[in-house]
């Protein structure tokens, strides 16, 4: 039981609810125009803080998953929670720190 626990937790890399191939474009796509649009073309930074993986670096994937699903109060960033689920704002925050 506590096996199965750490693999739900920590996934290896790969969750079982991991978006599919076609959904992982779709957000890619997100990732690129709709976050674009605000953060930058790369995302440098713009009316948005950059979201490049140095300026990500001392902010924990916890403080991001938030970010993106309950937006930012008195700030331009909205709440991404009508389109995306857990899942995959997990996925885009891991696909922020590759970048």
């Amino acid at each position: 039981m506590r096996l199965a626990w750490i693999l739900g937790v920590f996934c290896f890399g790969v969750c079982a609810d991991e978006p599919g191939a076609a959904r992982q474009q779709e957000l890619e796509n997100m990732l690129k125009h709709d976050c674009g649009s605000c953060h930058g073309l790369p995302p440098k930074g713009g009316l948005g803080p950059s979201l490049m993986p140095d300026a990500l670096a001392g902010k924990n994937d916890a403080l991001l998953f938030d970010a993106i699903r309950n937006g930012r109060a008195g700030t331009a960033m909205p709440s991404w929670r009508p389109f995306l689920n857990d899942a995959e704002i997990r996925w885009m925050v891991g696909r922020l720190r590759q970048r």
